[in-house]
């Protein structure tokens, strides 16, 4: 019986992906690539001291990609019954057949392809007994309850376990995969009544159960956090410096993983085109890719085309040095791989010595986002302009909360205008950095 819940052993899966390349092979196909994962998982939730909801997923599947030439076909199932797995290579096959030819389709490059396999500590299983689940959850919204009396209700505490493992292969004889888990508890709550209503939350989530924050310090900060939000006002149209919160500054760095990857750019539908060499960011900004990090969310030995990651700078001394390209986007662009089929995998930004309190001495006058809202990035210009919530400083000390504002810029000068990057690193994701500074923003108000 394969162990820790799974359905399938690795060497099952495995074997799958070999049955489905060799069936492709003896059909004629010229080339074939396959992936095979399993995952299951338990999320519980607990509102107002009572459960409100239980949810098991358990779920498998099978994509199999075949090239005719190069012609392109893709099916998937979710039956890993040989005739089913044979007839998706079939469907494929017969959907290559019919489609135009691609002169950047293909596999990757074999001497490319990972031939080392280092353990990333990307697995620990965590399987808590529905009743342990609701437990940690009903601790985790109680100490938002115990927190401030200022908190009048609750949208809820979560606790949540996930595992999968996958099998990745191709007809060049790459056969490799690994386990991973992700685990995370997390609390919504609501401070004051009527119309001054302010909702807020947090949450920590990791591959190790045993490195989550306890769940009485995560209910506990979603409550201050709601609670500090309390009597919220508009402020004043005006252009100040602006700092984003660690959590958030994530997204300005997703904002460039976006416009550098090569899905974007060959499409020019980047800020980005020809910005190799570029001065990009503020010159004290480094940005490493770590694919190697252990425990790290954005780990992995291989790309989901295969070929083997390495540590790599992205940025140095704000110059843009590398692109974030799959082997198709790299044909299409007439460059190499960077071994970013999937994704960028785990990046860390630079930062300097102060806390968050002492960045926001440093912001002085200005504000502090904590939240965005909307999804306004035109990433072919850089135009930036999100809704945002946060709160006004003044001599470097928190004044009073702001909403219904709108944050407008341009990406281009953001980034080149970084002023500092916080000590307080943020690495829930696979994003690390801290509180970012830019040094003037727009801020859409009354």
């Amino acid at each position: 019986m394969p162990s820790h819940g799974f359905s399938f052993s690795p060497a099952q899966l495995s074997n799958i992906a070999e049955l489905i390349v060799d069936h492709a092979r003896k059909l004629g196909a010229s080339a074939c690539e396959t992936d095979v994962s399993e995952g299951f998982g338990q999320s519980v939730t607990v509102r107002k001291g009572e459960t409100d909801t239980i949810e098991y997923n358990r779920d498998k599947g099978v994509g199999v990609t075949v090239y005719v030439g190069q012609k392109r076909g893709h099916a998937s199932t979710s039956d890993f019954s040989r005739p089913a797995l044979e007839a998706a290579v079939e469907a494929a096959l017969q959907i290559a057949r019919f489609t135009a030819e691609d002169p950047c389709a293909g596999l990757a490059e074999e001497a490319l392809l990972a031939r080392e396999f280092p353990d990333l500590d990307l697995f620990h299983p965590w399987n808590p007994s529905v009743e342990e689940a609701l437990q940690l959850a009903t601790r985790c919204e109680q100490a938002a309850f115990d927190a401030s009396p200022a908190i009048s209700n609750s949208e809820g505490a979560s606790v949540s376990s996930q595992q999968s493992h996958f099998v990745s292969a191709n007809s060049l004889g790459f056969n490799a995969g690994y386990s991973t888990s992700r685990h995370s508890i997390s609390c919504s709550v609501i401070a004051g009544e009527g119309d001054q209503m302010q909702r807020d939350d947090w949450y920590d989530s990791r591959r190790d159960a045993a490195d989550l924050d306890a769940a009485e310090s995560i209910g506990a900060r979603a409550a201050r956090r709601a609670e500090a939000r309390m009597g919220a006002r508009r402020i004043p149209t005006c252009e100040v410096p602006v700092l984003f919160e660690a959590p958030l500054a994530t997204s300005l760095l997703g904002n460039f993983v976006h416009a550098a990857s090569g899905g974007a750019l060959y499409r020019k539908a980047s800020f980005l085109l020809d910005g190799l060499g570029r001065q990009l960011f503020a010159p004290h900004v480094q940005i490493v890719e770590r694919p190697h990090l252990p425990k790290a969310f954005g780990s992995a030995p291989f790309d989901g085309d295969g070929v083997a990651t390495r540590d790599r700078t992205v940025v140095a001394d704000g110059v843009l040095q590398g692109y974030f390209l799959s082997c198709y986007s790299a044909r299409k662009l007439g460059m190499q791989t960077t071994a970013n089929a999937g994704g960028s995998h785990t990046l860390q930004v630079s930062h300097g010595p102060r806390s968050f309190e002492e960045m926001l001495a440093r912001l002085d006058r200005g504000l502090l986002v904590t939240e965005l809202l909307g999804q306004g990035v035109n990433y072919v210009t850089g135009d930036y302009s999100r809704g945002a919530a946060g709160f006004w400083v003044e001599n470097g000390q928190i004044q009073y909360p702001v909403e219904e504002i709108t944050i407008a810029g341009n990406l281009t000068e953001m980034f080149a205008n970084i002023v500092e990057i916080g000590a307080d690193v943020w690495d829930r994701g696979a994003k690390h950095t801290g509180s970012m500074l830019i040094e003037r923003m727009k801020i859409a108000g009354e």
